[in-house]
């Protein structure tokens, strides 16, 4: 009798694995940077708790974490981190606001890229993206591995957009903004920077009719074609896969993996990067000063002799 118990208690055993394998998807995440990087996991309120809600990822170190197919949330990756002279934890990027490693339920602090993930939403499909609309602090590529259904595609951003922020938008490393040429570690949304309810597509400009792309988050798109610029900018920017694992790549090459940039079933017309943006490091010159219209165009014009540039440099 006690073998047969025991006999029942591992099949039991195996099978609760097996099925509890199959219920789950793998998310690789790969830091491609040349320094170290801290992501960090925040879950919505109905999903179900994850092993980890931050961890430190040394470059070209990689991690792949069990998700659960129910699961909704975003990864992102802090950067500058380290602890003061009471061992609190921080970080001068993306920082969850815990003081330690492991998040424990915060989300990142503005401006961070962010990867967003509902699994398993309608018609069985996950849906994901890169979001910019709180701002940029790090390249990231989203590639989905082995979906049954979906378009499937890869999506990201993978320009550095640090070096060529606008001035209005940048972040210094000592948490200051306007730093002048270079030096800049994030770039922040509009939304954040002004607080302007335009930005912000909130007040009277709440639906997708009212709030449109501005010139700020247009400097986004045009380097990032399918990331999320600003809020309603569905239509080129949520992606969906069914039953796939993911790898979620910080700092990637953009011109190392032309299988994974040409491997696009969705027919979605739009590149993976804008080659055109390629060289967007170099520091931005134009005067911090202007404001209104005149703010506006400048930032325009500032976008388009950077493409214009590049490509003559190509």
């Amino acid at each position: 009798m006690g073998r047969l118990v025991l006999f029942l208690t591992i099949i039991v055993f195996f099978a609760f694995s097996f099925f509890s394998e199959v219920e789950s998807a793998r998310f690789r995440v790969i830091n491609k940077c040349r320094h170290p990087i801290w992501p960090g996991l925040l879950s919505g309120a109905t999903s179900p708790p994850l092993p980890t809600t931050g961890f430190l990822l040394n470059a070209g170190r990689s991690r792949t974490i069990t998700i659960p197919r129910s699961w909704s949330g975003r990864i992102w990756a802090r950067t500058l981190c380290g602890q003061d002279s009471d061992g609190k934890f921080s970080c001068v990027t993306a920082d969850c606001g815990s003081g330690k490693v492991e998040c424990g339920g915060g989300g990142a602090k503005p401006p961070a890229t962010l990867a967003e993930f509902t699994l398993n939403g309608a018609d069985g499909l996950d849906f994901y993206d890169v979001s910019l609309v709180d701002g940029y602090n790090l390249p990231m590529l989203i590639v989905a591995q082995g979906g049954t259904r979906g378009g499937c595609s890869a999506t990201g951003c993978l320009v550095d957009l640090n070096g060529a922020c606008p001035s209005d938008l940048r972040v210094a490393r000592g948490n200051g903004t306007k730093s002048g040429r270079g030096g800049g570690v994030a770039c922040r949304s509009a939304c954040e920077a002004f607080g302007d309810p335009r930005y912000c597509c909130s007040e009277a400009y709440s639906t997708p009719d009212t709030c449109g792309p501005s010139a700020y988050s247009l400097y986004f798109k045009h380097a990032c074609p399918r990331a999320y610029s600003y809020a309603y900018d569905d239509k080129t920017s949520t992606y969906t896969c069914a039953s796939a694992n993911y790898l979620i790549i910080f700092c990637p090459l953009p011109y190392t993996s032309q299988k994974v940039l040409g491997a696009r079933k969705d027919g979605v017309p739009l590149p993976l990067v804008n080659k055109t943006m390629m060289y967007l490091s170099r520091p931005h010159s134009g005067s911090s000063s202007s404001s209104g219209p005149t703010r506006t165009q400048s930032i325009v014009a500032y976008v388009v002799a950077i493409a214009a540039d590049s490509e003559a440099q190509s």
